[in-house]
């Protein structure tokens, strides 16, 4: 049943994920292989263990251990095949133990590797950025965790424990106390062992005895008590062997997916981009239908609906998606007004006088705009500009009547977000000047490369919410639409110029200045068309949040259903 249900649960959100876990709670349980009778039973590896056990601690190799309570009926978390028994892991495992608790100083070089959570991965050990100990600190180390291949090697401290691994090091090296070794014993196969402590039940019941209030970690007296089910030795393999197939089939579909993926969002771009190629209203009507009649194969995943909206964007901000109106007053004579009411502002005090901006170059216009529109740089639509500050804050949201600092997500994803903030600390005076106020519009001049100078204008203020000093407030123009604008600086073609001209190295921390901010050359239409374009474009965006909210309906069938067949198999 499992294998004839494994494409339609891959189908579902996570899919592969899910079925990964399904996959190993299975084989815990027993039911990914016939038992055969002719095996030793569990019951028999019980006293070989412990006369191993008993062998190891006459020899000086291992310490007595302390006995562990009997499991009682009500521990166990399920039935178990006939044949098998339930174990606690001090019983099991020849030794379990932990690195050392005292973080001796480590060097890129020296006698021995020195390893910490993280060096230790689902797929092995990570040893791009190994540090070693001298020989001395080793040996003091290595007296009370000696880890061998075949050992595993389990994180048990921090947010990733629970990760695990088996040991290919056959060179002696150190741990830190962050990752705990335990020893399988004759009856109990490493690989079987690294499958039931990667499994749902026996996760989620380490996550669950964690403790501690800097770093909450799973102590060794937990692992000591953690039951495992264990099966006859040959079964152990037989399950092994099966869960490996199983898992690459699973890798299989991921890949697959991850293939029908692309080729998925190779085709989103190349039709949409037909609509894009569009040079005129009316070319751009007929390509509009030629794509409309693929929309259901399209638009069936987030992404391609995000891509859509961008598309929609970039259409607005050339003039294709109202029609021009030939009595509109054109914006050179819009430019006048703005021109006049900076001018008026300079003169009376109330902002500096501006900078001038270079004239935008035929090599920066991204595209032909219709009769009646202008290129301008940013800056000349704007009155003024300012970024808040950042003090130190409490790292939560803030509590109701009490003020707060906005972080960049607020700013982030198209809408204002008044609840990502952060709350100013008590002996911290307010600034009122960085007040949000409604109509603002907001830009972050620091986000990662995707996010940097994405831009909102708030609809409705919050009361005491400041401007961080990573967010520009910037003051448009009273002859401007400020939503247009807002649209023309999330639209494809701006964020192809924050893109060269962001700075910093990382991915992950781009940087725009105000300068770069202001120099982005804007597509200025008539007043009266910028109404226009930001009234069909908003109609337009409430369709893909209609069909957003239409698809994340049917993932949600799709991931029940998936669920209700994982119970049922299970």
């Amino acid at each position: 049943m499992l294998l004839s249900n494994m494409e339609l649960l891959a189908a579902a959100p996570g899919g592969v994920a899910k079925l990964r876990e399904l996959i190993l709670t299975l084989a815990v349980q027993g039911k990914l292989v016939p038992q055969d009778p002719a095996d030793e039973p569990a019951s028999v590896l019980l006293q070989k263990i412990r006369a191993e056990k008993d062998r190891l601690i006459v020899e000086g190799k291992i310490k007595r251990d302390k006995p562990l309570a009997e499991i009682a009926e009500e521990e166990k978390p399920f039935e178990l095949p006939v044949g098998w028994e339930w174990v606690r892991l001090g019983s099991a495992a020849k030794k379990i133990t932990d690195g050392t608790h005292h973080s001796p100083a480590s060097f890129s070089s020296g006698d021995f590797k020195y390893l910490s959570a993280k060096n230790i991965k689902t797929w092995g050990i990570d040893l791009s950025d190994v540090t070693y100990v001298p020989a001395a600190v080793h040996n003091e180390i290595y007296a009370r965790c000696d880890p061998e291949v075949g050992d595993i090697l389990f994180i048990k401290d921090g947010a990733t424990t629970g990760i695990l691994t088996i040991n290919t090091l056959a060179e002696p090296f150190s741990l830190l106390s962050s990752v705990g070794v335990i020893k399988p014993s004759c009856g109990l196969t490493s690989e079987w062992l690294a499958r039931v402590m990667r499994s749902p039940y026996f996760y989620s019941a380490m996550r669950a005895e964690m403790t501690g209030v800097a770093i909450t970690r799973v102590t060794l007296s937990k692992l000591n008590v953690a039951l495992v089910p264990l099966p006859p030795l040959a079964e152990q393999s037989r399950i092994v062997t099966r869960v490996e197939a199983l898992m690459r089939l699973c890798d299989a579909l991921e890949a697959k997916g991850q293939l029908e993926a692309a080729q998925h969002a190779q085709l989103v771009s190349t039709l949409l981009g037909t609509l894009t190629a569009s040079t005129t209203p009316e070319e751009l009507a007929d390509n509009w239908k030629r794509v409309a009649q693929h929309f259901d194969l399209l638009l069936d995943r987030p992404e391609a609906i995000d891509a859509l909206e961008q598309t929609l964007l970039q259409l607005a901000v050339r003039g294709l998606l109202v029609p021009q109106d030939p009595t509109d007053e054109p914006a050179s004579a819009l430019l006048q007004k703005i021109r006049a009411e900076k001018d008026r502002l300079i003169v009376t005090g109330q902002i500096k006088r501006d900078k001038p901006l270079p004239p935008i170059t035929d090599e920066e216009k991204p595209f032909e705009l219709p009769v009646g529109w202008e290129w301008v740089r940013m800056g000349a639509l704007l009155n003024a500009s300012e970024a808040g500050w950042s003090p130190t804050c409490i790292g939560s949201p803030r509590r109701p009547g009490l003020w707060g600092v906005l972080k960049v997500s607020a700013v982030s994803w198209g809408e204002f977000d008044a609840t990502a903030n952060k709350e100013l600390p008590p002996d911290l005076v307010p600034r009122p000047e960085y007040e949000v106020r409604d109509g603002d519009f907001l830009l972050s001049r620091a986000n990662t490369a995707e996010l940097v100078a994405r831009s909102v204008v708030v609809e409705q203020a919050e009361p005491k919410l400041m401007l961080s000093d990573k967010i520009i407030r910037l003051a448009v123009s009273s002859q401007m639409n400020r939503s247009f604008l807002n649209m023309a600086n999330n639209a494809s073609y701006a964020r192809e110029h924050y893109a060269v001209n962001a700075s910093g190295t990382s991915r992950s921390m781009k940087n725009v200045s105000r300068e770069v901010v202001l120099a982005l050359p804007v597509p200025l239409p008539p007043l009266p068309e910028q109404s226009r374009i930001v009234t069909r474009v908003t109609a337009l965006r409430r369709l893909c949040a209609d069909l957003r909210q239409r698809l994340a309906d049917r993932q949600s069938v799709q991931a029940r259903l998936a669920e209700a067949l994982v119970q049922e198999v299970a």
